[in-house]
């Protein structure tokens, strides 16, 4: 399976619709995304083969998405199967007075952190099992953190851009000038109000 060379124009975009948000609100839908994003246009054959699924249910799925312009059609190259594309770089949950728009961005959120953790631990089991198999540049440079902070709202969400400013040049879909040894790396950055916290909410 080869990689997407990357370079597209960037394009984030916020969703605020909330049938789109519904759309979202799958894990199979939200994996399916994660994997375009991450990897460029791709058939639902090889979706499939990522996901864990069967290409009929893929399509199915990608289908669901392209109705609300969240994933395209592109040509394919060989003229055989035609691949699917997510249409933006990178998406955002709206947030919004309408309570409608509101539980189906909280719905999409708990359903995203779901797929997150699971995803998110069984990526990290398999980048474990093979990590002898890596050069050993990947794995010198491969990183497992974790950090508790003490920090104010205001330093948080200046924290959040600085990361975002530092990160967004080595987004896979729109680098243009990656290394020849590059490769797509999976990171993720979570940062909230520890739970166990408890703070004046007025």
């Amino acid at each position: 399976m080869s990689f997407t060379s990357g370079g597209r124009p960037e394009d984030r975009r916020t969703v605020t619709d909330p049938r789109a948000l519904r759309a979202l609100a799958h894990p199979t839908r939200l994996a399916l995304l994660d994997h375009l994003m991450s990897f460029g246009a791709r058939t639902a054959s090889e979706c499939a083969e990522a996901v864990g699924s069967t290409p009929s249910n893929c399509s199915y799925h990608l289908r669901a998405l392209a109705r609300f312009g969240l994933v395209e059609r592109v040509e394919a190259e060989d003229g055989r199967e035609r691949p699917w594309q997510s249409t933006a770089t990178g998406l955002q949950l709206g947030r919004a007075d309408d309570p409608g728009v509101q539980l189906g961005v909280d719905t999409v959120e708990r359903f995203f952190a779901d797929h997150q953790v699971d995803e998110e631990a069984a990526r990290l089991h398999r980048a474990i099992a093979r990590r002898d198999s890596v050069p050993p540049a990947w794995r010198e440079a491969s990183m497992l953190s974790g950090y508790a902070l003490r920090i104010s709202p205001d330093e948080l969400r200046e924290l959040g851009e600085r990361l975002d400013a530092l990160i967004r040049p080595y987004i896979a879909l729109t680098r243009q000038d990656a290394p020849s040894d590059s490769a797509v790396v999976a990171l993720n950055l979570n940062a909230f109000l520890h739970p166990d916290e408890e703070v004046d909410a007025s």
